[in-house]
């Protein structure tokens, strides 16, 4: 079957940027904030559980709303990085943010006001207790807020502050350009094409031509990308300062429902595990007749004797997607089948795109929008997958109340991760020759080089760059200094070579609205292994026990949901050397497959 590889908006709100039904929504959703706020105004905790009800019912309705808009304005922007008006839109529509925030920070406030007897009273009662979980959240997070005066100013000052500064990166990113010589004739590629280039390339010479540029391009933008760092990153911590918080680390774990107990003992069992992965890129180094390997080598494919690496057309893809998750969950495949039969994927390769590969939301639709540059290697198919199971994820949470909704990042990894696992092993097992064999493992343990070592060293750094930030603004050049020796520490400092200006290449560091955007992949990456076992194991009823796992993500901690579903407990180190057990059987038969060919 044929499946197009752009993405269809205008069932969403016709007309791109010039949309009139975009328009009247932001218009009507101005008017919803201001009902919102004059209803969490007249509310008081002693209210009838009804009251209460309607509140959350109508900070849904807002919460859909911006959501809707959002997504499409994300969507506009990202398929076309000089889409002017896009960005425009973008600031009307933020604008409205600081009235349904003002708003928010009331209802917080005015439940922290309601006292633990009468609380627990409330949240028993038959119409509260399925959303007792998060409206706990908002009660626990409005006994720290400052007085609602104060949180408006904060969110005012925030467009031009910390969302400014967030969409400053975008401004700068999109006049990136790299020179590529491709058939003898010179071209400019932006960020995301040189960056697929670069690490998937079979020529070692294209990757060095490409990473010279790439690292030299990023640090002709260091200084204004260092300011825009720390600006943003300053907004944040003076935030936290405002509010009491001294540990730049209890938002992003509140926000992951995650214990600092079971993030550390993640990261600890990992680095027990680190030179398993080492010997592995250090022979995936020998295969390439190198010592070490190169930071621009990691994803490079191995192709060794007379293999062609398998490409896969977009519709190919697909078919292949839909087939493999038909035999893990027959649901997974039909939505997936869905999600192509109704253009929801943007993954045309073309100049003018933003880097990288997403998955919005649409509530008010029920719809989700896939955002990728698609490449044709299995690398891409893998991608594509993964932002299928995302899809498939928000899809099957549509029906709940909104606030029951909201889950975080680390579990929202995880169907996304379980998907890519799939295509993974579905390939391994197609497998013709040793040959292929190897390139398909290769492919497939990059995704736990990512998790282990380039991830860990994002969340070293970013720690270190937060503790010095709090002592004052960091100079580019420690900056740079930082992620090397972020690198240098998670990489065992057995690369050949490394990546300084990778904070200012990695989109995730400048993102406003989730602090330390990197455990949550690894968390994600090591839950989702343990449900793929669990599903290996229990075929017969897997898909409802998955399904209702996924349903619960946004209404109990994480260590809860683990508990309740896979029967483990995240703060012992045996779930996660369980999942890393997995890994190292990839990398030990990976091993014996390649020992013949470094003699």
């Amino acid at each position: 079957m044929t499946y197009s590889m752009k993405w269809d908006l205008d069932s969403i709100f016709t007309g791109g940027s010039s949309s009139q039904g975009l328009q009247e929504r932001m218009t009507l959703l101005k008017q919803q904030a201001k009902d919102f706020y004059d209803l969490v105004d007249r509310y008081q905790g002693s209210d009838a559980p009804e009251k209460l009800v309607e509140v959350v019912t109508t900070l849904g309705i807002v919460t859909n709303g911006f959501s809707q808009c959002n997504s499409f304005i994300t969507a506009l922007n990202s398929a076309d990085v000089t889409d002017a008006k896009a960005k425009v839109l973008a600031g009307d529509l933020f604008a409205l943010l600081p009235t349904i925030r003002l708003a928010e920070t009331l209802f917080s406030k005015k439940l922290a006001e309601i006292s633990d007897t009468a609380w627990q009273e409330l949240a028993a009662d038959s119409q509260i207790a399925p959303l007792a979980f998060r409206l706990g959240e908002i009660r626990r997070d409005g006994q720290r807020l400052l007085s609602s005066e104060a949180e408006n100013i904060i969110q005012v000052l925030a467009l031009d502050g910390l969302n400014a500064w967030s969409s400053h990166y975008d401004t700068i990113v999109a006049t990136i350009q790299i020179p590529f010589t491709e058939d003898g004739s010179e071209k400019l590629l932006s960020a995301g094409q040189a960056f697929n280039t670069m690490m998937g390339d079979a020529d070692a010479a294209v990757r060095q031509e490409l990473f010279t540029k790439w690292e030299a391009a990023w640090r002709e933008k260091g200084s204004i990308l260092a300011d825009t760092l720390n600006h943003l990153d300053g907004f944040r911590l003076s935030t936290y300062k405002l509010h009491g918080e001294d540990d730049f680390l209890q938002e992003p774990l509140e926000y992951n429902r995650l214990k600092k107990e079971t993030l550390d003992v993640m990261w600890s069992t990992i680095a027990k595990n680190k030179q398993g992965v080492m010997d592995f890129l250090t022979r995936k180094a020998q295969l390439f007749g190198k010592e070490k390997l190169d930071w621009q080598d990691q994803d490079a494919p191995i192709i060794l004797g007379d293999l062609t690496e398998k490409t896969y057309s977009f519709d190919a893809a697909a078919d292949f997607i839909l087939e493999h998750f038909q035999s893990f969950s027959p649901k997974m495949a039909t939505f997936a089948q869905s999600a192509f039969e109704k253009s929801w994927i943007e993954a045309e390769n073309r100049p003018g795109k933003r880097p990288g590969g997403y998955c919005e939301g649409f509530p008010e639709s029920e719809e989700s929008r896939i955002f990728m540059t698609y490449g044709e290697s299995v690398n891409e198919v893998a991608t594509l997958a993964h932002e299928l199971g995302h899809a498939f994820h928000s899809s099957l949470l549509w029906d709940l109340p909104v606030i029951n909704q909201e889950y975080a990042m680390n579990v929202a990894e995880t169907a996304s991760t379980f998907a890519e696992l799939i295509v993974a092993d579905a390939t391994l097992k197609e497998a013709k020759t040793i040959e292929e064999k190897i390139n398909l493992l290769d492919t497939k343990l990059q995704n736990a080089v990512a998790m282990f070592m380039n991830i860990h060293a994002r969340f070293i750094f970013e720690t270190n760059f937060y503790e010095a930030r709090q002592k004052g603004l960091v100079s580019e050049a420690e900056i740079a200094d930082m992620m090397l020796a972020a690198q240098k520490e998670s990489y065992l400092d057995q690369l050949g070579s490394y990546h300084p200006y990778f904070w200012a290449a990695k989109l995730h560091f400048f993102i406003d609205d989730v602090p330390f955007y990197n455990f949550p992949y690894t968390f994600g990456y090591l839950f989702s292994m343990g449900i793929y076992a669990y599903a290996n194991q229990h075929q017969g009823n897997f898909e409802d026990q998955y399904i209702a796992l996924l349903r619960d993500t946004a209404v109990m901690t994480s260590e809860d949901l683990a508990q309740k579903h896979l029967q483990v407990d995240l703060t012992k180190p045996d779930f996660w050397q369980a999942g890393i057990d997995m890994v190292m059987k990839d990398i030990q038969q990976f091993m014996d497959l390649t020992e013949s060919y470094v003699k």
